[in-house]
């Protein structure tokens, strides 16, 4: 306030000098009295009309301040009251908060007093069981560990009962849904593919036209045999056979070079190291052509596209290559076609299926070089060739070898066993085909309550007849399932093999 009727006063002081200049200058005719007196009264009405514009302008800016200290206290009072209504609410879960508090130590000192209470009575229980199991024991005459042997073969009784019902009541559905999967998924696969599969056994004999033929293929003092071992890497045994060399060698392909070689120096005429070092050379530059060709027809058979040489090479050599009389590069051309079919019937991919398939016994064609079994050698050989994660996983682990990470794996595997366990793929030698018999049925006979047992159906099924007065339908059920987890376990076999329990009462009565 001071400051502003100061900066008036200036004002009105510049006001009244700027006037009575004016008035000295323009009324000069009037007199020194009256100019004073209108200068005073022109002074007196300015200094009013600013006064009054500043008291205007002071009383606005007053209104403004008020307005605003009144907006600011409605603010702090509705705060105020949001605070107090805070406060009411804290107020109110604190109180729950203490009643809660309140009940959980009273549950909790209730559940106290219940755990003692339930404490006493189990103590109490153990006491009355315990003189109980004295009183029977006195009343049974049978000690401790004989009551017990009782009770566990009395529950053992009931259990299997229940498990051979619990087993009737679910092996139905399951089995019914399974075989009906199983049916459409792997029956449409074998049906749509038909193989032409003949099993061929490499040949180690060759024909001589006469006994003489034998003195010529020795040489003088044994030189041609052995240059003829030396470049083929076989041997030759020549014996009292009459017409007949027999070779033998572990490689295959070798074995058939050697045979080869010999029938054409058999022709010839022309038998000397020389001679059998060229004929050698040249059945060797065939045979990998012929090679070659073989796994060129088989990849095209497979429907495969891209492999590396040395494994189109490979995959020639299976042909000499047989496992249990079954042509190893025949079998893997089938089972590129089956793990194909069933990729298809999954979703899966059939191109990516045909070629773990058709590369899961690689390892074979070179076994006898590398250590290990086939299916490592077979992964290290992929792998080393540049071939899919899932090719090196399929080759390593189709027998089982590695836990399966891929589904082509488990494809594989499954291919496999129905190639390999299909009428006419393999051939055993009767020793082992009856040893292989005897051993599933004396495992079954090996069961209480069996009286008899025969393998049959060339061993893919065994039939078990029980005693009816032992074995009733629910324990025949389980007895079922238990053979056939213990023929898992215990045997090696092709395929699958069928197990059937037959239990029946019979009632004979003679008319005289």
């Amino acid at each position: 306030m001071e400051y502003a009727f100061g900066a008036v006063g200036g004002i009105v002081g510049l006001v009244i000098g700027f006037f009575i200049d004016r008035m000295i200058k323009g009324t000069a005719h009037k007199t020194r009295a009256e100019l004073l007196a209108d200068a005073e009264r022109e002074v007196d009405a300015f200094r009013k009309d600013q006064e009054l514009s500043v008291k205007e302008e002071l009383l606005k800016r007053r209104e403004k301040l008020e307005s605003k200290i009144d907006t600011a206290r409605e603010a702090v009072l509705v705060r105020e009251r949001d605070v107090d209504k805070r406060e009411m609410q804290l107020k109110e879960q604190q109180g729950d908060i203490r009643k809660k508090e309140q009940m959980l130590q009273s549950t909790q000192q209730k559940l106290a007093e219940r755990s003692k209470a339930m404490e006493a009575r189990q103590k109490e229980l153990s006491r009355v069981l315990k003189e109980e199991q004295e009183q029977l024991y006195k009343i049974s005459e049978l000690d401790r560990d004989a009551a017990k042997d009782l009770l566990l073969n009395r529950l053992e009784t009931e259990l299997s009962d229940e498990v051979g019902a619990l087993i009737m009541k679910h092996e139905v559905t399951v089995k019914d849904e399974c075989d009906r999967q199983a049916r459409e998924i792997i029956g449409m696969a074998v049906q749509r593919y038909a193989s032409a599969h003949t099993s061929e056994i490499a040949v180690s004999t060759v024909d001589i036209p006469s006994d003489e033929m034998k003195g010529r293929i020795i040489g003088r003092e044994g030189r041609n045999i052995r240059a003829f071992e030396k470049e083929t890497g076989v041997d030759v045994i020549v014996d009292d056979t009459p017409g007949v060399v027999i070779i033998s060698a572990f490689d295959s392909v070798r074995r058939e070079i050697g045979r080869i070689s010999l029938q054409k120096l058999i022709q010839d005429g022309r038998i000397h190291p020389t001679r059998i070092e060229e004929i050698v050379v040249e059945t060797q530059k065939e045979m990998d052509e012929h090679i070659r060709k073989l796994g060129i027809e088989a990849c095209e058979e497979a429907g495969i596209r891209g492999l590396n040489k040395k494994v189109v090479d490979l995959m020639g050599r299976l042909h000499f290559r047989v496992s249990y009389s079954q042509n190893v590069r025949q079998h893997s051309i089938e089972v590129a076609h089956l793990t194909g079919l069933l990729a298809e019937q999954l979703g899966l991919d059939a191109a990516l299926a045909r070629r773990c398939g058709f590369l899961h016994d690689i390892g074979k064609a070179a076994d006898h070089e590398m250590e290990g079994g086939h299916p490592a050698v077979g992964a290290e050989l992929l792998k080393r060739y540049g071939e899919g994660e899932e090719v090196v996983h399929a080759a390593a682990g189709h027998h089982d070898d590695i836990r399966p990470e891929h589904i082509y794996t488990v494809l594989v595997a499954a291919a496999d066993a129905i190639s390999a366990a299909r009428p006419g793929a393999r051939r055993e030698t009767l020793e082992k085909y009856v040893r292989r018999l005897e051993e599933l049925e004396g495992l079954a006979c090996g069961f209480p309550g069996v009286q008899q047992a025969f393998a049959v159906q060339a061993g893919r099924e065994v039939r078990i007849i029980v005693d009816s007065e032992q074995i009733n339908d629910r324990q025949a059920r389980k007895m079922t399932r238990d053979i056939a987890q213990a023929i898992e376990q215990s045997l090696t076999y092709p395929g699958e093999i069928k197990v059937t329990v037959l239990r029946e009462t019979r009632t004979v009565e003679f008319a005289k």
